[in-house]
């Protein structure tokens, strides 16, 4: 948890998360303060997100971006992808600020590492950003669909998740299909949105909730979700809690308080600690690790590194059932929570590389 490491030296930080390296980017001039982490280039240069939110600290930053991108790489090694882990946070500026100025800055801080890390959207950061950052450096994916990019990943990792749940639901409940599963979507953002779509198609029934009352309403009149209260939805009686807001919503607090079989969602580092995992288990809560469930939108940029190919895309982020469904049974055979079953299997992969 953020808040164990927040008097933890850099180099005990990276100790601790098994790094790799960390850079540093400051701008005084559009005000830009980033932090690039590259975990792992094993199977290939570096790829994840640009996270541009604010921070209650440099520190807090730092631990996010380490912890991001650690699970980029298992994210990447489990799609495989010939790709290892990064992340840069841009901590957002307090006032006014000229974003242009300060993605042109930040692009020119990601085309200084000559291609060990590749950049994409992430929360806070937009298609815009990357056409913006995309002028300055040939090392970004994500942009417009009209200058050859994959655009918005945002429904790519939905379907991932969709699947993925869809494979939990088969291994927990016996359930061939979604039809009348009750989903409790915590988040209802770009990714959070598209996965109720996929999940009403699916003919799931949602229940929701968002801080951004506009967002939750949206579900409620477009796909005829409930809408419950943001601090309370984890205590929903469902078949399925889907975390698809910010990390550390399976903490020691929440865990004892779900009402579900399975937890399956699309947010990265649902577990506030690894011990949660066998929390989870203890209660027969079957828990999808996030980054094994939500790499679609990591799988569907990383195909523009060689020409992007929609169909090619899609065809690998419904593999993603498939390796929830293999990380399901050898948890049950190895009595294993499944978030340790995915990090042994990432180890055997990158071994297997070495």
């Amino acid at each position: 948890m953020i808040d164990d490491q927040s008097a933890k030296g850099v180099f005990e930080l990276l100790s601790l998360h098994d790094y790799g390296e960390v850079h540093f980017a400051l701008d005084p001039a559009t005000q830009l303060r980033a932090i690039v982490a590259i975990h792992d280039t094993q199977l290939g240069p570096a790829l994840g997100g640009s996270r541009f939110i604010s921070y209650a600290s440099e520190q807090a930053a730092l631990i996010d971006a380490l912890r991001l991108a650690r699970a980029m790489t298992s994210k990447a090694a489990l799609a495989r992808l010939a790709h290892g882990g990064g992340k840069a946070v841009l901590i957002r500026p307090e006032g006014e600020f000229d974003r242009a100025a300060l993605f042109t800055s930040f692009a020119r801080a990601v085309d200084g590492l000559g291609g060990r890390y590749i950049t994409t959207e992430d929360s806070g950061t937009s298609i815009e950003d990357m056409e913006v950052v995309r002028k300055r450096t040939r090392h970004v994916c994500g942009f417009d669909v009209s200058n050859g990019g994959s655009g918005d990943p945002s429904p790519f990792t939905a379907l991932g998740v969709r699947r993925g749940l869809e494979a939990c639901v088969k291994f927990r409940l016996g359930r061939e299909s979604l039809e009348g599963i009750r989903v409790a979507v915590q988040g209802v953002g770009n990714v959070g949105y598209h996965l109720c779509r996929e999940l009403t198609a699916a003919g799931a029934k949602l229940i929701v909730a968002d801080v951004r009352d506009e967002l939750a309403q949206r579900a409620a009149d477009e796909l005829g979700a409930e809408i419950v209260p943001s601090a309370g939805i984890h205590r929903c009686e469902c078949d399925v809690f889907a975390p698809c807001a910010l990390g550390g919503a399976l903490n020691d607090r929440t865990i004892p308080e779900l009402r579900c079989a399975v937890v399956a969602g699309a947010a990265n580092n649902q577990l506030a600690s690894d011990h949660n995992g066998e929390m989870l288990r203890a209660r027969n809560i079957l828990y999808a690790p996030d980054y094994a469930i939500n790499a679609g939108g990591l799988i569907n940029v990383a195909q523009e590194v060689a020409g992007y190919d929609a169909d090619k895309a899609r065809a690998r982020t419904l593999l993603i059932y498939d390796t929830i469904l293999e990380i399901c049974e050898r948890s049950a055979k190895q009595g294993e929570p499944p978030n340790r079953v995915a990090d042994a299997m990432v180890r055997e992969i990158l071994q297997a590389k070495r």
